[in-house]
């Protein structure tokens, strides 16, 4: 493996890659093609991903067994599944999709995961981890009939979810002809590689092996309970150089640990399991980042990175915070005021914005892994012997645990608050990760407050107001920079259920804002000479400031979360319970699931902007 010290700035010269127009090109290839190709790849997505921004880390780290899976195995008629996504950029890559590369993330182009409707290679969308194994399960059992083989690529860290091993025990029922492939690059393990592991997982994974194993069992199914001590000591006698004796009584075959960056070592294995019959399961341990040395030092920093920008003269930063900042300086001041407040998250400390509470109180800092069902009732059970758990996650995520929330949290009224990030459209990251949704499944729970923030100062003071209120309660917010508010820096609250009248107007038209597009009502409201209330809070919303207009002809709804069950079509039937003669118009983000691009663009594409918002009113007034 060719190893680079920076990612290049120029287009470098591939010429066996310029030659791989689809996953056919690679079935002719020699091994010493094979990773000359490798190293190609390697190069072309440094410097690529480096133009375009995006995740690198997890591409670097599965190079070698991308060229290796697509020269073995005759993709689409062989289905491989991708979880997560963040490693499917070189698949993308081997599969017709080089020159689009450039392209991705941004609106038209490639979409930053694997994407069905996007290439037949695309087997299974997926943007949330832990999701492959099942689908590639699903795809087993409707294909057994015919002659497809079946492989999914499922990291350690999608591993660390219920979901993942739940479809494990589920294959060892179901004994499908389907190997599962765990992309290890926990280097806390990584000395399994190499000597009497590697030797024994090159018997387990042989020709002759297979045979003898097979013969075995056909001789020993009229002896039961020999067949069984057989098995027994097959599984003790694998579990003495490599740990996989968990998958072993799932009823997998467990091979490994292998060397994932090992050409030769992945076609003799692979190239043989890919006949086994049965459930397979071959570990391999991988460098996440490899080939680039400072990926390698540094995984989480080089998990996705911006443009690589030429080297310019350095100017002050002016930009706001971004809101997971805010939320990082609140939990920290907070936690200095209450003993009692607990930090939880799944697997998300950095995009939360919990690394410097992480280092300052790590004995009140719980990180669950990808277990969002987990994290959620955990922070019931703390809720129940009186802490004050915080439960730091992305909208899209919490959808995942929407029974604990309902049944754990919300249904025995428990002390526990939700910082929500990434509500409302993200930008890049598409569809997978846009928090559209969690205003309509929040606000249908009973005893759930729910805020929505209009910008930084706000997001501080409704997370201190929700905080010390007693019950379930969240604050959602968006992805990036707010519009620069200045922020208070003490721990100011405001009144649950309480709007802020920002601006009265003399028309009979109100605006009500909700979140974090604030900006585009302030200007909507002055061309209309609209009263403009910031609601802050969604549940409960409150109905007095309301009331006080009674006799206006229209109140304008504007939120940055489904049209369908959200806020607006609440105020709505409100409206009509108290029997007011006022209309009501809703801006919200429609029916559809809006494909990635920027962030401002996506506002555009859900007509959520300032000119469509006022094309459309101006056909009202």
């Amino acid at each position: 493996m060719k190893v680079f010290k920076t990612i290049p700035q120029e287009l470098p010269q591939t010429p066996l890659l310029e030659k791989i127009q689809s996953p056919n090109d690679l079935n002719e290839l020699t091994s010493d093609q094979l990773k000359r190709l490798a190293d190609e790849l390697r190069e072309f997505l440094l410097f690529q991903v480096g133009q375009t921004g995006g995740h690198l880390a997890g591409g670097l780290g599965v190079i070698e067994l991308t060229v290796v899976l697509h020269h073995l195995f005759d993709a689409p008629t062989d289905k491989i599944v991708w979880d997560v996504g963040h490693q499917a950029y070189p698949h993308k890559v081997l599969t017709g999709r080089k020159d689009q590369l450039k392209t991705i993330r941004k609106k038209g182009g490639l979409a930053p995961f694997p994407s069905k409707n996007e290439s037949e290679y695309d087997v299974f969308g997926v943007g949330h981890s832990s999701t492959s194994i099942s689908a590639a399960l699903g795809m087993s059992e409707a294909l057994k009939e015919q002659s497809s083989k079946i492989v999914c690529v499922i990291g350690d860290g999608a591993m660390t979810a219920g979901m993942a091993f739940e479809a494990l025990s589920h294959a060892g029922h179901l004994k499908p002809n389907m190997l599962i492939i765990l992309n290890d690059n926990d280097m806390s393990i990584s000395e399994n590689v190499g000597g009497l592991s590697n030797y024994f997982s090159r018997i387990w994974a042989s020709k002759l092996y297979k045979g003898i194993r097979k013969g075995g069992k056909s001789f020993l199914e009229n002896l039961p309970q020999a067949h069984h001590i057989a098995r027994k000591v097959e599984t003790q006698m694998k579990s003495m150089v490599a740990p996989g004796t968990i998958f072993e009584e799932l009823g997998l075959n467990y091979i490994g640990p292998v060397d994932g960056h090992n050409i030769d070592e992945l076609l003799q294995v692979v190239g043989n399991l890919k006949d086994f019959d049965g459930p397979q399961f071959l570990h391999i341990i991988t460098k996440k980042g490899a080939g680039l040395d400072d990926a390698e030092a540094d995984r989480i920093g080089f998990h996705a990175i911006g443009k690589i920008k030429p080297v310019t003269k350095k100017s002050k930063k002016t930009s706001s915070p971004k809101y997971q900042d805010i939320f990082s300086d609140w939990i920290v001041d907070m936690a200095e005021k209450d003993s009692d407040l607990v930090a939880i998250t799944p697997a998300m400390r950095e995009g939360s914005g919990l690394v410097e509470f992480s280092k300052k109180y790590p004995d009140r800092y719980f990180d669950v892994a990808i277990a969002e069902q987990h994290a959620v009732t955990f922070a019931a059970g703390l809720a129940c012997e009186n802490k004050k758990p915080v439960v730091a996650i992305y909208s899209t995520f919490l959808q995942r645990a929407y029974d604990q929330l309902i049944h754990d949290v919300a249904l025995q009224n428990l002390n526990v608050t939700f910082a929500i990030d990434r509500a409302g459209l993200v930008g890049e990251d598409g569809p997978t990760h846009s928090g559209n949704f969690d205003i309509a499944y929040l606000q249908c729970i009973p005893n759930m407050v729910i805020a929505s923030p209009s910008n930084e100062n706000e997001a501080r003071k409704l997370l201190s107001s929700v905080y010390e209120y007693d019950g379930p309660a969240a604050v959602r917010y968006p992805r990036g920079q707010g519009p620069g508010e200045e922020i208070d820096r003490d721990l100011e609250t405001v009144k649950i259920g309480k709007a802020n009248l920002l601006k009265k107007g003399s028309s009979k038209l109100i605006m009500l804002n909700f979140g974090s597009l604030l900006n585009h009502a302030k200007e909507i409201a002055k061309k209309y000479d609209m009263t403009l209330i910031d609601m802050r809070f969604i549940k409960p919303f409150d109905e007095g400031i309301l009331k006080k207009y009674s006799n206006a002809k229209w109140f304008i709804t504007i939120e940055d979360g489904s049209l369908i069950g959200g806020i607006g079509s609440t105020i709505a039937n409100w409206v009509t319970e108290q029997n007011f003669k006022i209309q009501v118009k809703c801006f919200g983000i429609p029916d559809k699931f809006i494909e990635h691009m920027s962030r401002e663009q996506m506002i555009k594409e859900a007509k959520l902007d300032y000119e469509s918002i006022t094309k459309e009113l101006d056909k009202i007034f």
